[in-house]
């Protein structure tokens, strides 16, 4: 399969590259914003299995042009792309008081719009069967606890949620399916940030097989769903 993941450079992201090019069945091309974590993941992926292929691409999902992207793609990938895993994201911890605008503008873009730019972008190169996995969070997961801080990083979560089913639903006639997982914690960086101290029962290499299994099999079982993905709470 051809496989696309972004936010590769750190945490699940960064491990479920490395799950993807075990079996040396797969193209992986892996985009972060730092080229130095990514040539890291390189040198790693390549001592893992010397013969995958792993595309180690900086790129920001949100401001770069993705001309290029799609013409690499066309060139390397046959211009087929099997699996799209939107992971690229960022956090913002700060009491809803004391929030800017631009803090709200940040996380709608890096975790919502970012996503919109490279699904259009990679539509055309999607074929019948295609899988796009967004990765979610529980806090932007219905019904479920919600903690303080986390208002803008919450929300902007609950919209990709809702892009998920919306997509199912457009993409249906073109066989391509869209599922969400609803992320709960993992240790990484990230929940570090949301929850200082905080130990997760869940490393990040766990979670990142859990997702690199789900984007080459589980839209066989899944469409239009958010699936919540959590031992408990956090």
């Amino acid at each position: 399969m051809n496989i696309i993941i972004t936010g590769a450079s750190s945490g699940v992201g960064f491990e479920a590259v490395l799950e993807l090019i075990l079996s040396g069945k797969h193209k992986v091309i892996a985009l972060a914003r730092s080229q130095d974590k990514l040539e890291r993941l390189l040198e790693i992926a390549k001592g893992l299995n010397p013969d995958c292929e792993l595309y180690a691409i900086a790129f920001d999902i949100v401001h770069d042009d993705y001309a290029g992207l799609t013409q690499f793609i066309a060139s390397n990938l046959d211009g087929r792309v099997d699996a799209l895993i939107n992971n690229a994201g960022v956090l913002i911890n700060k009491p809803f008081a004391e929030l800017l605008e631009m803090d709200f503008v940040e996380m709608l873009q890096s975790n919502y719009l970012g996503h919109v730019r490279i699904i259009q972008s990679l539509l055309p190169q999607m074929v019948n069967g295609s899988h796009i996995v967004n990765i979610g969070s529980m806090g932007g997961f219905q019904g479920s606890a919600k903690f303080a801080g986390l208002a803008a990083y919450s929300a902007s979560k609950a919209a990709l949620h809702t892009l998920t089913e919306c997509l199912a639903l457009e993409l249906a006639d073109q066989g391509i399916k869209v599922n969400c997982l609803a992320l709960g914690s993992a240790q990484t960086e990230m929940l570090e940030q949301a929850f200082p101290g905080y130990e997760s029962p869940v490393m990040a290499f766990e979670m990142g097989k859990y997702i690199a299994d789900f984007a080459l099999t589980g839209h066989r079982f899944f469409n239009g769903k958010i699936l919540p993905v959590a031992l408990g709470t956090p």
